[in-house]
């Protein structure tokens, strides 16, 4: 087929989670006729539960022992499934291809010293001097090297340091609506001949005790016994963090053809928008995106993986979106990641990409995640997925994931 365009491939998955580490195991793990069950911890930070990211030797992705003693957690996350995807793509140790790999990161704020977070909190509350117990703990207490080795673009950093990655390289803000500002970026670069291979992805350390304040601040956190994220609402809703990380490598489909790569999939379209929720829902925000994606019904079916996280009432406006994929002549047969993975704020949305991906190349969609009414319908082959990203605070995105199949001939 001659190419009209550049189009950009998925070629490479880096993802770990509290299911697997790695492509193939996630696909294991979930294209199960089994709804695998969720790795919980609900005792550690009761009253809340989080997904605890599986067993990792750091080593094996971030050799030098220095590295990994200079990096927080979050990092570690990040930089070891950096790794895994450009391996995964073929371009780990390939210095002539590395040295043109660009990187986009969502990335969050980093890790915070707790010790002075509790004193802070605890004068504030405690003191009849407040205000200067604060100025007096904050002029003391804060330790510049500290914060100078959680700014957020040193996982960029270490990803070029650690990989050898040594392109450009862009860090978005702004919890989940950062993971997808990092790929959009990535995909209008390919499209406008700016670069050829990108590296997209986040990374989130949800067993943190100021993660789970910073979230519970916002009223955003479930609570009681565990839930599927579509089950949450009746009991107050609220999202179930979970530690992972995300990387995809993002190639023109002329460069990956000249070094012979293999395609999970393409990223046909994505785009975004922040609805005023104190004005008006997320629901028609979507509806809007969705008709700039112009999608025609083809055979009626239309495979969606949702990137809901539970929090309300944003949570009820995406179950509305996509109930009213039947009025537009959509079937939808929907899966939300988030049931099995937690939510991963910077890192959820290019989770749902690379799920997206891994389903597109196996050609089938995934079982039900959950035994909820709008996971019911049965999953059918399928050359494209509908990815979805409605913030739990704000932001909504959504993607075209398709077979690059029909591309490479």
């Amino acid at each position: 087929m001659a190419e009209t365009s550049r189009e950009v491939w998925i070629t490479g998955i880096g993802l770990v989670s509290s299911l697997a580490e790695g492509a193939g195991a996630h696909w294991q793990r979930l294209a199960d006729v089994t709804p695998p069950r969720p790795v919980i911890d609900s005792e550690r930070f009761a009253p809340y539960a989080v997904h605890p990211l599986v067993a990792l030797d750091f080593a094996k992705q971030i050799p030098r022992t220095s590295d990994r003693r200079q990096m927080e957690r979050w990092q570690q996350i990040g930089v070891y499934t950096a790794g895994l995807a450009l391996a995964d793509a073929g371009l780990a140790g390939d210095q002539s291809n590395l040295d043109r790999v660009n990187l986009t990161i969502a990335a969050g704020n980093g890790e915070r010293d707790l010790a002075l977070d509790a004193r802070v909190l605890t004068a504030l509350e405690t003191s009849d001097a407040a205000e200067s117990i604060l100025n007096r703990e904050l002029a003391v207490g804060l330790r510049p090297t500290l914060y100078l080795g959680q700014l957020s673009n040193l996982l960029a950093g270490n990803i070029s340091i650690v990989h050898k990655a040594t392109g450009s390289s862009r860090t978005f803000k702004g919890e989940e609506l950062a993971g997808v500002s990092a790929v959009t970026d990535a995909a209008r670069r390919i499209a406008a001949n700016q670069g050829d291979v990108f590296l997209a992805g986040g990374a989130l350390n949800a067993e943190r005790e100021d993660l789970l304040l910073g979230c519970e601040i916002t009223h955003a956190l479930a609570t009681g016994p565990y839930r599927s994220v579509w089950e949450r609402g009746p009991h107050g809703g609220g999202l179930v963090p979970g530690s992972m990380g995300a990387f995809l490598v993002l190639e023109a489909s002329d460069h990956a053809r000249s070094r012979g790569a293999v395609p999970y999939a393409r990223l046909s379209r994505i785009v975004s928008d922040r609805a005023l929720r104190h004005r008006e829902k997320s629901t028609d925000t979507a509806a809007r995106l969705f008709d700039e994606l112009a999608l025609q019904p083809k055979n009626g079916h239309l495979s969606v993986l949702s990137g809901a996280s539970g929090v309300e009432p944003v949570t009820a406006d995406e179950k509305n979106f996509l109930e009213r994929m039947e009025q537009r002549g959509f079937k939808s047969c929907v899966r939300t990641w988030g049931s099995v993975l937690g939510h991963g704020i910077e890192a959820h949305f290019i989770a749902g990409l690379a799920l997206a991906a891994l389903a597109i190349s196996k050609n089938t969609f995934y079982p039900p995640f959950a035994a909820t009414e709008i996971e019911d319908t049965p999953g059918t082959p399928t050359n494209r997925i509908l990815v979805t990203c409605f913030g739990h605070w704000r932001g909504e995105g959504l993607a075209l994931v398709e077979s690059a199949h029909d591309a490479a001939e």
